[in-house]
């Protein structure tokens, strides 16, 4: 029996929509259906691929506003960050692979060893074929939409299963994929919670992307492996924001406080850990603390999204209370109440045991450290399991580069923060705990095709020059390599000569 999904506005409690979730034995239908239209959607041009992929963006463009709205109904985020970081980097993505996408799927020309001379080699890509998309809650919207609108372009027909957090997304993305007339089953949404996701995972996709939590992500690596199905992780992180003593401070205060609080602090992405040189640490804080006291929930700071997340942040700060933090703006968390709106937190104080340095805390909290010298600072902002994205502040273009080189991490930001993930130009992913593979940019696509490498000869030839017989082929081939591998002179005709000889046989 299906179970009724029932979506709630997370900071009023207030329901919004209810409907049937998909029930796990209609799992096998749906890969049927996808199936079926892979095979209908593969066989059309790109060309048709993009028109209907520009019709979503027209859709997007046409409805924006109403769009921002149901994603701040899904979220309790305020409409700037609806707008800008959940709606916008999806219309800029198919922007960018309306220009790209015939270039980057196009047949791609290599060259062939000398050896094999008169043959032609490339690369071809082809879908992988029905894709399994499975999203988190903090950016409901564009992290269902841009894995999906890749796999599309690409050729594959999808199955797209959003957060049960935030269950509304799903029937926006069911009304999108209609509005547009996408050809049937091309994209299906199933609706349901983690059992619902875990027999996706078991079912038969033949390419899985999620993005989410460490340890889920860990056991879809896991199942997925079993039948060697493609997948690519995109997990959490505990971003490190690096400011030297000759940074722009204001800018970095800024950075700072937009970095660690955007979205109440609910990114992958967010500066999880301020490590400010010893020299300014001082003037740093009491800036920062003065900046973020400016804020405004409800218009800058929205709402929590997940109740489970409120209940870690509270761990995490009184765990570092606990063991000596002080805390110099928001509340204590046993004056939270059951508000999902919480005040901007910051800590000072921290030592490197604490969970708030250690890990993941996806809510509006920013511990600042203080470091000595260049070695330190890379040596803490290293110290984790996480490896997704990092910042260096410096006028300093050389120490810029040195240091942001010995970062371990999937993406850098110099003089900024976040921002490496809304250039669509630019492949994004982690190392380490962060995840595995990449989107955006060019690997954006490919993350969804096959790779098949060609080599083609005319077939005119009765033999080639490596094949039987191989008398007096060895001392002929010997030379060949050393004229094309030489800086001789007479490397060109040694080639030609090597060749004669060799064609003789």
């Amino acid at each position: 029996m299906k179970n009724v999904m029932i979506a709630k506005h997370p900071a009023t409690g207030e329901t919004i929509d209810q409907w049937l979730e998909t029930g796990e034995n209609h799992i096998p239908e749906m890969y049927e259906k996808a199936s079926a239209a892979f095979q209908y959607w593969s066989t059309r041009s790109l060309e048709t691929r993009l028109t209907f992929i520009k019709k979503i963006k027209q859709h997007l463009l046409d409805n924006m506003d109403e769009i921002v709205d149901e994603i701040c109904a899904a979220t309790g985020k305020v409409k700037t960050e609806a707008l800008t970081a959940d709606l916008m980097p999806v219309i800029d993505i198919i922007a960018h692979y309306e220009k790209r996408a015939p270039r980057i799927l196009e047949r791609n020309k290599v060259s062939t060893p000398i050896l094999f001379l008169g043959k032609s080699s490339y690369v071809d890509y082809f879908p992988l074929g029905t894709v399994l998309v499975i999203s988190p809650w903090n950016y409901p919207f564009q992290l269902s939409m841009t894995p999906v609108i890749s796999a599309l372009i690409a050729g594959n027909s999808v199955i797209v299963k959003p957060s049960e957090v935030t269950p509304t997304i799903g029937l926006l993305i069911e009304k999108i994929a209609r509005e547009v007339n996408l050809p049937k089953n091309v994209l299906q949404v199933a609706h349901g919670g983690k059992e619902l996701g875990q027999a996706l995972v078991s079912g038969t996709p033949d390419g899985i992307f999620f993005t989410g939590s460490v340890e889920t992500g860990r056991n879809i690596g896991i199942e997925a492996s079993k039948s060697f199905i493609p997948y690519t992780l995109e997990l959490g992180g505990k971003d490190p924001m690096i400011v030297f003593e000759d940074a722009h401070m204001i800018r970095a205060v800024n950075g700072a406080v937009w970095g660690a609080f955007t979205n109440a602090g609910q990114v992958c992405m967010s500066i999880e850990r301020v490590y400010v040189q010893h020299a300014i640490h001082g003037e740093f804080i009491d800036r920062l603390v003065e900046e973020t006291k400016k804020l405004k929930l409800g218009e800058d700071i929205g709402s929590l999204t997940f109740p489970h997340q409120k209940e870690i942040i509270k761990n995490h700060v009184k765990d570092a209370l606990e063991k000596g933090a002080l805390l110099l703006t928001g509340k204590d968390p046993d004056q939270w109440g059951e508000s999902m709106y919480l005040e901007p937190m910051i800590l000072t104080n921290v030592t490197e045991d604490m969970k708030i340095v250690k890990e993941e805390t996806f809510g509006p909290v920013l511990p600042v450290i203080s470091f000595s010298t260049e070695e330190e600072a890379i040596e803490k902002a290293n110290s984790t399991e996480f490896g997704l994205n990092a910042s260096v502040w410096t006028k300093d273009a050389k120490k810029a580069n040195r240091v942001t080189s010995k970062l371990v991490t999937g993406s850098a930001v110099i003089n900024d923060v976040l921002v490496s993930v809304a250039n669509p130009h630019l492949p994004f992913g982690g190392v380490k705990n962060s995840g595995i593979g990449r989107y955006h940019g060019d690997e954006g696509l490919f993350t969804f095709t096959r790779q098949m490498s060609v080599m083609k000869d005319a077939g005119i030839k009765k033999r080639e020059i490596n094949w039987y017989p191989y008398e007096k082929k060895y001392s002929r081939i010997r030379t060949l390599i050393k004229a094309y591998f030489s800086n001789s002179k007479q490397r060109v005709e040694l080639m030609r000569s090597s060749i004669k000889q060799l064609r003789k046989k």
